[in-house]
This record gives C-alpha cells, sequence and structure tokens, in this order.
C-alpha cells in the first residue's frame, strides 16, 4: 500500500481560490509541519527502503500483489475516513477536514469493481497487519482525536507525492489502461496544484491550537503509523515470494530460471507425464555447453562485423 509517505497534488477550477491560502515562508522549527518533518524523516527512510517498495518503484510489481495492496489502502483509508468524518467539527482535527479533495474510498472502491469485478466485496478481506492498522486508527479517533493529524498527514501527503510516482510505475509495470482504470486512488481530479495545496495543509496543521506535549505526541503516532505502513508492506512482500512462478500476460513463464520448476505455470500441466521441459531452463542449459558458446560468439562477430561496414 505504498503511497511513498508526505507529500501532495491536484484540486478543481472552483477550489483554486483554497489553495492561495499557502504556508508563510519563514516556518518556524517548533510548527507542527516542521516537526513533522523533521521527526519522521528515519520512519520515512525505512519505509522506502522496505523490499516492496524498492521493487515497486523498479516495477517490478505482480498484478496480484498490487491488488492485494489496493485491498489493504481500501480497508485503511476506509476506517481513516470514517473517523476524520467523526471529528470533521472537532477543532483538533476541523481544519484539515477536505473530503471533497482528499477522501479515497470511492476511488479505491472503482479500483476494486476493476480488478474483482462488481461482487468485490465478497471477494476480499482485511489482512492481519492491515487491521493492526484500522483498528489503531479507530482509537484514534473515537478516543485522542487529536492524534488523528498523524494518520492523515502521514497518507495524503505521501499519496500527493510519491504516490504519483506511483502511479506511472504501476501503470506502466501493470499495462494498465490509459483511461486510468486500476489507478483511480493515485486521481486527485479535484486538486489542480499538487504544490499550492500542501502549503495550505501544512499552513492549517500550523494554526492548531497545541502544546508542546501534543505535538510531540503527533510525531509520536505519525512514526507509529509508518510503522503501520512497512508492517503491512512486509506482509505483502511474504505474499509477493509465494507469486515468483505467476505467469504474466501472454502466458509465458515469469520465473526467471529460478525456484522450483514445478511451480512453472507454463508448463504445470505436462511435469510428470513426460512433457517437455521448461523452454527458459532448456534455454539456459543449451548456452552453458562450451560448443553453443563459441557458436554464439562467432554469430555476434559476425553481426558486429557486417553492421560495422553497413555504416561505413
Amino acid at each position: 500500500m505504498p503511497s511513498a509517505m508526505e507529500g501532495s497534488e491536484a484540486g478543481e477550477e472552483g477550489e483554486i481560490p483554497r489553495y492561495e491560502e499557502t504556508e508563510d515562508d519563514n516556518v518556524s522549527p517548533t510548527d507542527l509541519s516542521e516537526l513533522l518533518k523533521e521527526g519522521t524523516k528515519e520512519s520515512h527512510d525505512r519505509a522506502e527502503n522496505t523490499e516492496f517498495v524498492k521493487e515497486f518503484l523498479k516495477g517490478r510489481i505482480k498484478k496480484e500483489l498490487f491488488k492485494l495492496a489496493t485491498v489493504a489502502l481500501y480497508f485503511t483509508y476506509s476506517a481513516l475516513e470514517e473517523e476524520m468524518d467523526r471529528n470533521r467539527d472537532n477543532p483538533v482535527f476541523a481544519p484539515l477536514y477536505f473530503p471533497l479533495e482528499l477522501h479515497r474510498r470511492e476511488a479505491l472502491v472503482k479500483d476494486l469493481e476493476y480488478f474483482y469485478g462488481e461482487d468485490w466485496e465478497e471477494k476480499i478481506q482485511c489482512s492481519e497487519a492491515t487491521q493492526q492498522y484500522v483498528d489503531r486508527i479507530h482509537h484514534v479517533g473515537q478516543h485522542e482525536p487529536e492524534l488523528l493529524v498523524a494518520h492523515a498527514y502521514t497518507r495524503y501527503m505521501g499519496d500527493l507525492s510519491g504516490g504519483q510516482v506511483l502511479k506511472k510505475v504501476a501503470q506502466r509495470a501493470l499495462k494498465l489502461p490509459s483511461t486510468e482504470e486500476g489507478i483511480q486512488f493515485y486521481m486527485f481530479d479535484n486538486i489542480s496544484n499538487a504544490q499550492q495545496f500542501k502549503q495550505l495543509y501544512r499552513a492549517r496543521m500550523n494554526a492548531l491550537d497545541l502544546d508542546k506535549n501534543t505535538k510531540e505526541r503527533i510525531v509520536e503516532e505519525a512514526n507509529r503509523a509508518f510503522r503501520f505502513n512497512m508492517q503491512v508492506f512486509d506482509e505483502l512482500d511474504k505474499v509477493g515470494r509465494s507469486l515468483t512462478e505467476e505467469a504474466q500476460d501472454g502466458g509465458f513463464p515469469a520465473h526467471g530460471g529460478k525456484g522450483d520448476l514445478r511451480k512453472c505455470p507454463y508448463y504445470a500441466d505436462k511435469l510428470g507425464t513426460g512433457g517437455a521441459g521448461c523452454p527458459y531452463h532448456t534455454a539456459m542449459a543449451l548456452a552453458k555447453q562450451p560448443l553453443v558458446q563459441l557458436m554464439l560468439a562467432a554469430c555476434v562477430a559476425v553481426a558486429a562485423g557486417a553492421a560495422a561496414w553497413y555504416l561505413l
């Protein structure tokens, strides 16, 4: 459920005036936005260096894993937005209530319908790590609402920053439609200028009437939110390792020559029946033969010579 934590982007034409309420250039080290920025740096770096996020950024994301990440996001944002709605008039959170611009639940429903069909609700379930995250969000919203800003900051600011990079990676790696089905979560149609909106959001955070102790608790809660996200990433990474044999579009084997050949989906039905071996392994075995290597080298040399002659 990556978003690369902390950032912002998007807005509707009629909403532009709201974004002009930008942050003061002379921010103080005691401002909540600065305390969060400095106080979560280490957690931010750790989250971005989890195996799941690193592989995602390299475009190594399987569709099944992306679908599960979308499910985790759905449960997380459903809880977060439920608690934000609950505290919409609470002065400790009300200035940060931007349902039109930020809320993601409806967008995630569209993504789940795309991936799982109209009966998506019957096909998904909340994972253990995600449930722990959800439980914490509900506890905060109902018993410590002053800490809700930590969870909103960690999720939405990330979605509007690094999340926009992940959107492009996912669309390309998974060959998703250019019409943006499957990545509605990353589309903030009611935010026209991400940078201005982030400035507004931080300015609103800094204007909250909070004492030093409460600010410290919010920073601590933000770090806790990062840990919950990392636990979800680790959980997805474990699932991903069990999907290393997954076939990609077109039905070709995607195991890269590693793992148990018996799990290669391309030839699973032939193994044990005297069928041919996996073409990947056959080709790799031939390529290791000295005679074949010599022949390949000769072919490369001839091709290179021909190309050089042609260019001259």
